[in-house]
């Protein structure tokens, strides 16, 4: 699996500026004021630095961006850039700051030059997330960064503080890799195994394979499947760092490995995008590779259906009717709405198994919340206000785009179906609402729920100021966020 690039936290040292052969940066705040060493730097660049800092071009030089002085004379390293980041820069200002860094390391070593101490730990955070590529499947000679340095006035203070985010950065990575591996690659098999490898950072793992579906009433889910060759599977992943009688909030994740819609089968172009469909299964893994990694203080338990949607002679058909673990009736009007199936039963499960305080499932679920809302914002779905604006912090917090979306009857009503307790969908308008509608009635009435569709932010197709084009890792840290919130304090 890919790891974030190592970061070393160093004391303030001019003198290793002079003999720095890579790529220096320097983090000077809107005033453009220099430290000692900064001012060292610029003699040595025969006061190229104190010119650029002095000029327009800075002043108009947004926060959280940086700009190359490239080939600097006097100066051994092949480019000093200069990063801007103001002095009461929140969170998603100091960490676009260090993916301006991390977009362009040197193999021959960056040297961040951070006199002013502020920010480091989101700013280290931000450059370890901007610097993953996935280069699983490339042959030949990767481009490799060379090592990163922080120089700072505190060094052990800077590294503790992030310590934490370390943690995170690598949950992040997790969830990238999942959702960017090809469909061949990542069966349900290889992306239970994976999962199944945790247990050495303290998860309990357990994989309900087919019999133990059946035997538990899972209809829905395995109705998905059961066109494929790749058998289905249901992954549980528990991390009990919390009292032992404390009940754990449960995360349930859709893992399609990939979608061809079955019989309703999806246009040819585009297609190979399906292979994310297994996206909020993604950010579960990750999400508690994360709470592993950093010893959360928290009781979580991590849920994810694994399915391939397959057009095979075994394949389930539109009109089917399917009983759900639940004991509902679903007729399934178009196989192409099949996360809802896998969601519908393992979301029973988990309530059923673990009376969980909340629940919150993550899917990659309809094409409509990106029509409704762009790749800028997930969709969120909930039953209970208070449960629901605890996430919602945690997103803003984090700078994940969310937006809580309606939910109502008239909506409900839209799924009655003729011959069965409900259809899956419940047509073209309003269909992402329809969607949470028909996963609602899979949530107890008395557990807080909230329902998150990814589709449009977990894999995006250009790349932004924390990511390469491809996987995202959205809902990672919010996750994680909210669970430090609401347990750990």
């Amino acid at each position: 699996m890919s790891h974030p690039v190592p970061i070393q936290f160093q004391p303030v040292d001019a003198e290793v500026l002079a003999k720095a052969t890579g790529r220096i940066v320097v983090v000077v705040d809107e005033g453009g004021k220099l430290g000692a060493a900064g001012r060292r730097l610029d003699r040595l660049m025969k006061g190229a630095l104190a010119r650029y800092l002095a000029a327009p071009a800075f002043v108009d030089q947004k926060a959280g961006e940086g700009t190359v002085l490239a080939w600097p004379a006097g100066l051994a390293a092949e480019a000093v850039q200069v990063v801007k980041l103001d002095r009461k820069a929140d969170v998603a200002q100091a960490r676009k700051a260090g993916g301006a860094i991390g977009r362009a390391l040197s193999e021959a070593g960056t040297l961040v030059l951070a006199e002013g101490g502020r920010h480091l730990a989101e700013l280290s955070f931000g450059l370890a997330l901007r610097a993953y590529d996935f280069t699983a499947h490339k042959t030949g000679s990767a481009k490799v960064p060379g090592p990163v340095t922080l120089m700072v006035p505190n060094p052990e203070a800077a590294a503790a503080e992030a310590a934490p985010l370390a943690a995170l950065a690598e949950g992040v990575f997790f969830t990238r890799d999942l959702v960017n591996e090809p469909a061949n690659v990542l069966t349900t098999y290889d992306f239970a195994a994976r999962l199944a490898a945790m247990q050495e950072l303290g998860l309990d793992v357990e994989i309900l394979e087919e019999e133990d579906l059946t035997k538990l009433g899972m209809r829905a889910l395995l109705g998905v499947g059961q066109g494929s060759e790749s058998p289905s599977k249901v992954v549980v992943m528990h991390w009990r760092g919390g009292a032992k009688d404390e009940a754990p909030l449960a995360l349930v994740g859709k893992g399609v490995v990939f979608d061809t819609g079955g019989i309703s089968i999806k246009p040819a172009g585009g297609m190979e995008e399906m292979t994310m469909d297994m996206g909020g299964a993604g950010v579960v893994a990750g999400v508690m590779r994360t709470l592993a990694l950093r010893k959360a203080k928290a009781n979580v338990v991590g849920l994810v259906g694994l399915v391939e949607n397959m057009p095979d002679g075994r394949a389930q058909r539109p009109g089917d009717v399917v009983r759900s673990m639940k004991g509902d009736t679903i007729e399934v009007i178009n196989t192409d709405a099949e996360g809802r199936l896998v969601l519908a039963d393992v979301l029973w499960y988990a309530q059923e198994r673990f009376n969980p305080c909340g629940v919150i499932d993550l899917a990659t679920l309809t094409g409509a919340i990106i029509v409704a809302l762009g790749h800028e914002n997930t969709g969120v779905f909930s039953n209970n206000d208070a449960f629901c604006e605890q996430f919602l912090k945690a997103a803003k917090a984090e700078g994940e785009g969310a937006w809580r979306m309606p939910m109502g009857d008239a909506y409900d009503a839209k799924l009655k179906s003729r011959i069965a307790d409900m259809k899956n969908i419940g047509g073209r308008d309003g269909g992402s609402i329809t969607a949470a509608q028909f996963l609602q009635r899979f949530v107890k009435a008395e557990t807080p729920w909230i329902h998150l569709d990814i589709a449009g932010t977990a894999l995006l197709q250009a790349d932004t100021a924390l990511a390469p084009k491809g996987a995202t890792g959205w809902g990672v840290a919010a996750l994680n966020r909210m669970i430090r919130d609401r347990f750990e304090k």
